[in-house]
């Protein structure tokens, strides 16, 4: 009996496996009536570091956006965090787009540098700097730097004089009687 129930595994096992030979064999008989299938075009690894200017070093967790246009039609945003080393590491933009890279960090000025990518490794690095004070056309302001410092800012706040101090009290001599 267990040998019985043993061939009958052993039949239906090979009857799968002829179904899922049949199955592929028709699949590929009717090649001219499935889906046009169109490999994916070829990608690049773009590594942007993001640095501070003042002293060379990585900068982490900055915003990188990259905006991506390919034969005159537009790919969309894609953002990446930069990691500890100053990084954002990025695999899935197309050869051939022309790419605006944009960095975001906070108390630093914005920066924007425009890419093309044309082959499978492209590296950029981006120094970013303080905040400057915004050019003028009426005011010679070269290379001063803001006023006004990054982060918070609170509207000054009037300082209040010291109370005066407390007249001196009048010692009073008392003679023994």
């Amino acid at each position: 009996m267990k040998q019985v129930l043993g061939m009958a595994k052993v039949g239906w096992v090979v009857g799968l496996a002829m179904a899922a030979g049949l199955v592929s064999v028709a699949g590929a008989q009717s090649e001219e009536h499935g889906r046009k299938w169109k490999p994916l075009p070829p990608t690049s690894h773009i590594v942007v570091t993001v640095v501070k200017g003042f002293n060379g070093k990585p900068l982490p967790n900055a915003a990188v956006i990259f905006h991506a246009v390919r034969e005159g039609k537009n790919d969309g945003n894609l953002e990446v965090k930069t990691n500890p080393d100053g990084q954002a590491i990025i695999d899935v933009i197309e050869q051939g787009s022309h790419v605006t890279v944009q960095v975001i960090a906070s108390g630093f000025a914005t920066v924007a540098q425009e890419i093309d990518v044309d082959g499978p490794t492209k590296a950029l690095e981006i120094k970013l700097q303080r905040p400057r004070a915004q050019v003028s056309e009426y005011v010679d302001n070269d290379g001063k730097p803001a006023e006004v410092k990054p982060g918070v800012q609170e509207p000054p706040h009037p300082v209040k004089p010291p109370p005066p101090p407390p007249p001196a009290a009048n010692p009073q001599t008392s003679a023994p009687q």
